[in-house]
């Protein structure tokens, strides 16, 4: 029979979600696990309210995507004629002139990759809350590659704020932002604290004895 791995839970220590420092647990009469001693952070075996906070934030992140997409993103103003955009229409656009490798990286960069991450994240809650016991590694690299690539969905944000800070031109050019970069950024950051707040060690807590397993809601 293959040994069980031994985890930080049956040793009966707590790492800091702060500095990974190992610290032994207090028993569960003795209250709450207290502070680091290294870095003076509070002490828990799962981030408190995980799955809760991941939901909140994944629900407002879908629900901001659809304005971020709907509402121009820039308006052009170039002889004296203004021209408004979303993420979209930039792309066709792109596409149209030829420019099809920099609508591709605007695509993937600011369509694809923040639908992707939502989507995952999804999938990572509700396999959590339904204690699934499916492929735990796969499902950890999963969660990996959702925290590193969705800090790249700014690049359409960093684009534009360049844009808007160089062309000034009066009526002859000028670029300014719209409502939509609000909505898009607004999207990025609480896709990342989505991110954040989701707990990877929850996809192997089913793996724990019943009655060692912090499950929190």
């Amino acid at each position: 029979m293959r040994p069980v791995a031994r985890t930080a839970q049956t040793a009966s220590l707590v790492s800091c979600t702060v500095c990974h420092l190992l610290v032994r647990r207090r028993p569960a009469s003795a209250g709450p696990a207290g502070e680091c001693p290294r870095c003076g952070a509070a002490l828990h075996s799962r981030k408190p309210n995980s799955i809760a906070r991941t939901w909140a934030l994944v629900i407002a992140a879908f629900v901001l995507y659809v304005p971020a997409n709907v509402l121009p993103i820039t308006k052009v103003t170039s002889l004296g004629m203004t021209q408004s955009d979303t993420i979209m229409s930039g792309v066709i656009y792109f596409v149209q002139t030829g420019m099809w490798p920099i609508a591709l990286v605007i695509f993937i960069a600011s369509i694809f990759v923040p639908v992707l991450k939502l989507f995952m994240l999804l999938f990572l809650v509700i396999s959590v809350q339904r204690r699934s016991t499916w492929r735990p590694k796969d499902r950890t690299r999963l969660y990996r590659i959702t925290e590193a690539v969705g800090r790249w969905s700014m690049t359409d944000i960093f684009v534009v704020t360049i844009l808007v800070a160089l062309v000034h031109l009066g009526a002859l050019a000028n670029i300014e932002a719209q409502t939509g970069a609000v909505f898009f950024a607004a999207v990025v950051v609480i896709t990342m604290l989505a991110a954040m707040s989701f707990d990877p060690r929850l996809i192997w807590d089913v793996k724990e004895p019943q009655d060692e397993c912090e499950y929190p809601a």
